[in-house]
């Protein structure tokens, strides 16, 4: 395999409501051999070789435990790094990519997939090219980059990763992945479990419906409030092709006070990880424009601080732009 120069492919939620894009079903796990520790557990390793006393925050892939990996990115990002003992950036992009994920306290995982020993894993993600870097959050996969990339470039993207990670509700860490067959989970209560499993059958509507009754009943419910601007948002993404989401953007380029234009684009700012620029986006829409297209401004950018999370730095910066230009 050939290894170009760095190439990114931003993350964007729109990318994780792809379906076939990318086969990962295509491996079917055989039985573990006994001695296989599951993913993510066990005495972790610092990039210099020491023993850190936590959980492994690195794993290495294989074909028997690669759906174990996909099952586990329902609950963290897992950044599989594809690498090749012929391609000389290998040691450096997987040496960079410990360093980062290490530094993020467990909120993602590694996993090193050597290409020569494991052919199948380059061919479910399609690899062309090593050292590759693909995420995968709820079993889809987001393309991140393919050749050399030191620690700057890597923080980059996995900051934008987490964004669309949480906007795709998948917000645990190393510890709770690594407790989760530890004993029964509590129960959610059962409006939101009713959400997550439409959810999981790709009905936005209904996990929509099913936050509205949560909040009906509770209306200061903060995790069915979130809830539903998260799924509210994927469900407007979901409608978006990839020309279309272009199409957006450009006449959202030209039409300024567009108010549709300028909240779309916005939406694809957010989920692709460019918070500001979507908040700022929609925060000078308001400063601009008065009466009632003002007030749907408003409100699709308060709905936004929720997928961002209210205690987010970003969002604190936000609302004091919003109330400047509102007072």
């Amino acid at each position: 395999m050939s290894s170009p120069g760095y190439r990114p492919t931003p993350a964007a939620a729109s990318q994780l409501n792809l379906r076939g894009a990318v086969d990962l079903s295509s491996l079917r796990r055989p039985p573990a051999p006994p001695q296989s520790p599951p993913p993510a557990t066990g005495t972790g390793q610092t990039a210099d070789g020491q023993q850190s006393g936590g959980p492994s925050l690195r794993v290495d892939a294989t074909e028997s435990n690669f759906q174990d990996l996909v099952q586990l990115s329902g609950q963290i990002p897992v950044l599989f790094v594809l690498w090749s003992t012929y391609a000389v950036e290998s040691s450096g992009v997987l040496d960079a990519a410990q360093r980062v994920v290490e530094s993020y306290g467990g909120r993602l995982v590694l996993a090193a997939a050597d290409v020569d020993s494991f052919p199948q894993l380059a061919q479910a993600f399609q690899v062309q090219a090593v050292p590759t870097a693909v995420a995968v959050i709820k079993g889809q996969p987001v393309p991140l980059f393919q050749g050399p990339a030191d620690d700057a470039q890597i923080r980059g993207l996995v900051d934008e990763l987490l964004q669309v990670a949480a906007a795709n509700g998948v917000t645990g860490s190393i510890g709770d992945a690594s407790q989760a067959g530890d004993g029964e989970p509590a129960p959610l209560p059962p409006l939101h479990q009713a959400a997550i499993d439409a959810i999981e059958a790709g009905d936005y509507a209904g996990a929509a419906a099913a936050y509205k009754q949560a909040l009906l009943e509770q209306p200061a419910d903060s995790d069915a409030k979130a809830g539903l601007a998260q799924v509210e948002l994927m469900s407007r993404l979901e409608k978006l092709s990839a020309p279309e989401a272009e199409s957006l953007r450009e006449l959202a380029a030209r039409e300024p006070d567009n108010l549709e234009a300028q909240l779309g684009v916005a939406d694809l700012d957010v989920s692709g990880g460019h918070i500001e620029d979507g908040f700022n986006r929609i925060i000078a829409f308001i400063g601009r424009n008065f009466g009632p297209e003002r007030e749907t401004a408003r409100v699709r950018l308060l709905e936004l601080f929720e997928v961002v999370g209210t205690t987010d730095e970003r969002v604190a910066k936000a609302r004091q732009g919003l109330a400047r230009v509102l007072f």
